[in-house]
C-alpha cells in the first residue's frame, strides 16, 4: 500500500459565514450531529468527498455457544429459571464475533451496497415547550468494485418524531408542530450553526452519481484508499493495527480535533466491521484488534435502533461537549456489527442541557454485494 497520503480534502468555507450559500438538509443534519457529538470541525463532512455520502481468546464455537446460551432469559414469571446468565466481557464478545465472521463466505458483485439509517437527537423549543426529536435519514451507497466506475448514492430524510414518550407529551402540548427549527452552538467564534428546518413527513429521495476520485479512490479511512487497498488490508490483528497506525496523526479521521491513539483505532476499527467491504478475514482481524484495545468494555445486551438484538461494547471519550460513550452493537453469533451509537454520559458544552445518558445519535448498517446500483 502506497505511503503517499492522498489528500483531496480541502477545508470548506463555513456556510455560516456565507449568507448566500445553500446547504442541503442532509448536510445540515450531519453538521449539527457532529457538533453535538464533540467534533470540532463540523464543516469537514461537506468537504469529504471520497467515501460515499452517508466518521474484538475463546475458540469460535465455544464463544458463540456461550453467547447464545446466555442470550435468552425467560420473561414469563412462571417459567422455570436456571442460574442467572453470566455477563460476557467485551473481549469475549468481540472474539466470538471474530471467529464467526472469519468463517463467513465471501460475497461477490459489481458494487458494494451499504445502507445506513442515521438517527440524530436534537433539542427543540417550540410553543414554550422543550423536547427532543429524533431525525432519521436513510443513505444508500453503491461503490464500484473496479476502477473508473461511478459511485452512486441515494439519500432521503425520513422525517422526525419525538424521541420518547415524555418528549411526545411535550410536543403535543406545544401543538404537535410538523415543522421545527434546530440550531445549536458550535464554538465561541461561530456562535451558532445556521438553523436547520425539519419536517415530520419524509422528504423526497435525492440520487447522485460521480466518478471516483483519481479514477479509483473509493473510501476515506484516515487517507484515501482504493477498493483494491481495502480488500487487501492485513488479516491478522497485529499487522492490521500496524498498517492503520501508519496513518494516525494525533487527531480524528475527519477533523483536526485531538484524538488518542486507542480511541482512533476504535473509530477506524468500527468502520472496518460495520460498513466497509473488507474481506471476512480482515473483518475478523479488526474484531480481534478491537478486543485488544484497553478501555473497551461490554455494556451488555441491547437492541439497536432497528430493534435488532445484540451486545454493545463501548469506549469513552472526553470532549468539550461532555463525556461521550461510543458504542458498537455486535451480534457475535453472526459475526456482524449492527450499529454504532453515541451516548452523552456527562453533559457539557452544547450538550449541557441534556440529561445524563442521553442518546445523541445512532447509525444502523446493512451491507451486501450487488451487480447493479440503485437496486
Amino acid at each position: 500500500m502506497s505511503r503517499d497520503v492522498l489528500r483531496v480534502l480541502t477545508e470548506a468555507r463555513p456556510v455560516e459565514l456565507d449568507p448566500e450559500a445553500r446547504v442541503d438538509e442532509a448536510t445540515r443534519t450531519a453538521e449539527l450531529a457532529r457538533a453535538m457529538a464533540g467534533t470540532r470541525d463540523a464543516h469537514r463532512e461537506r468537504a469529504r468527498r471520497v467515501r460515499p455520502v452517508w466518521v474484538l481468546g475463546l475458540a469460535g464455537a465455544t464463544a458463540a455457544a456461550a453467547l447464545v446460551a446466555t442470550a435468552v432469559v425467560p420473561d414469563d414469571p412462571a417459567a422455570p429459571r436456571g442460574p442467572a446468565p453470566v455477563a460476557l466481557d467485551a473481549r469475549t464478545v468481540l472474539l466470538a464475533a471474530a471467529d464467526r465472521t472469519a468463517a463467513t463466505p465471501e460475497g461477490t458483485g459489481a458494487y458494494w451496497h451499504s445502507r445506513t439509517l442515521h438517527r440524530s437527537h436534537f433539542p427543540v423549543t417550540e410553543g414554550g415547550r422543550r423536547y427532543t426529536i429524533e431525525v432519521t435519514q436513510a443513505t444508500d451507497s453503491w461503490t464500484p468494485a473496479r476502477p473508473k466506475g461511478k459511485q452512486w448514492s441515494r439519500t432521503q430524510n425520513l422525517g422526525f418524531r419525538p424521541a420518547s414518550a415524555a418528549d411526545r407529551a411535550a410536543w403535543q402540548k406545544a401543538g404537535s408542530p410538523t415543522r421545527v427549527k434546530v440550531s445549536v452552538p458550535i464554538s465561541p467564534k461561530l456562535k451558532r450553526l445556521k438553523p436547520a428546518v425539519y419536517e415530520a413527513a419524509p422528504g423526497k429521495a435525492q440520487v447522485q452519481s460521480s466518478p471516483l476520485v483519481d479514477g479509483d479512490k473509493v473510501y476515506w479511512i484516515g487517507r484515501n484508499v482504493t477498493m483494491r487497498q481495502v480488500r487487501s488490508l492485513p488479516t491478522t490483528p497485529a499487522t492490521l493495527r500496524k498498517e492503520l497506525l501508519r496513518w494516525y496523526e494525533g487527531h480524528g479521521t475527519e477533523s483536526n480535533a485531538p484524538m488518542p491513539r486507542d480511541r482512533w483505532l476504535f473509530e477506524v476499527g468500527g468502520l472496518l466491521v460495520t460498513d466497509l467491504p473488507v474481506t471476512a478475514k480482515t473483518r475478523a482481524a479488526a474484531f480481534r484488534m478491537l478486543a485488544d484495545l484497553p478501555g473497551v468494555r461490554s455494556i451488555g445486551k441491547v437492541r439497536d435502533a432497528e430493534g435488532r438484538p445484540g451486545v454493545a461494547v463501548a469506549a469513552v471519550e472526553r470532549t468539550p461537549n461532555g463525556v461521550l460513550q461510543r458504542r458498537l452493537v455486535i451480534d457475535p453469533a453472526r459475526g456482524a456489527a449492527l450499529a454504532s451509537e453515541t451516548i452523552v454520559l456527562e453533559p457539557a458544552g452544547i450538550n449541557a442541557e441534556l440529561p445524563p445518558n442521553s442518546l445523541l445519535g445512532s447509525q444502523t448498517f446493512t451491507t451486501t454485494w450487488t451487480d447493479k446500483p440503485l437496486s
